[in-house]
Parts: structure tokens; C-alpha cells; sequence
């Protein structure tokens, strides 16, 4: 049974940095596609960033990119997301989830979730 644990999340100012990590367990870690989503309250689940199997690939949302990194230790079965420069909109619940590489329509790749972590940015 696939279980992803994400840690990390929390309050921070504007400005400041916060890394997130998801321990995954149940099947080959390095086999997957990982990725980060957020959902922010009422609104939809957003793609953040995803990252390949082996590490080589990584793709950022628009919103995100130069400020945000995905990372993966396949030694340690977890995967990070580096966050920095955060505003107030990126305030979300952060999710951490593991599938396919899925180009472009990544929420479709993903098999399983973890139960997600609270990022909550002041201004």
C-alpha cells in the first residue's frame, strides 16, 4: 500500500522560505513520477512542480518558476519542494503525489495522494 507524508508546511513571512518533504512508502520510489500540488480554500487543486523517476526532468507551474525547486532523494524515498520568495498567494494546503509523467495534464498522471500540509504566507 502506496502512503505519501508530506512535513514541513507552516507560517512564515512574506518574503521567507519554508522546504517542504514527502516520505513515500509501498512500491519502488525511483519507478515514479512525484509531484506538488496546492489547493488553496475555494479554490481547485493546482499543479506546482513535478519531478522524473530518476530526477532529470522537472517541470514548474508558471506561478512558481525561479522560486520554487523539486528534488528528489530516491536513497531516501522522499521528495522536497524548496520554496522561496513566497507571497500571500501562495498560502495553500500543499500536496504531495506520485504517478506518471503525464505532460501538461499532470493532476491526470498521479495515483496516489498524501493528506497534505498547510502553507500559510503573511503579508
Amino acid at each position: 500500500q502506496v502512503q505519501l507524508v508530506e512535513s514541513g508546511g507552516g507560517l512564515v513571512q512574506a518574503g521567507g522560505s519554508l522546504r517542504l518533504s514527502c516520505a513515500a512508502s509501498g512500491r519502488t520510489f525511483s519507478m515514479y513520477t512525484m509531484a506538488w500540488f496546492r489547493q488553496a480554500p475555494g479554490k481547485e487543486r493546482d499543479f506546482v512542480a513535478v519531478v522524473s523517476g530518476s530526477g532529470s526532468r522537472t517541470y514548474y507551474a508558471d506561478s512558481v518558476k525561479g522560486r520554487f525547486t523539486i528534488s528528489r532523494d530516491n536513497a531516501k524515498n522522499t521528495v522536497y519542494l524548496q520554496m522561496n520568495s513566497l507571497k500571500p498567494e501562495d498560502t495553500a494546503v500543499y500536496y504531495c503525489a506520485q504517478g506518471s509523467w503525464y505532460f501538461m495534464n499532470w493532476i491526470r498522471g498521479m495515483e496516489y495522494w498524501g493528506k497534505g500540509t498547510l502553507v500559510t504566507v503573511s503579508s
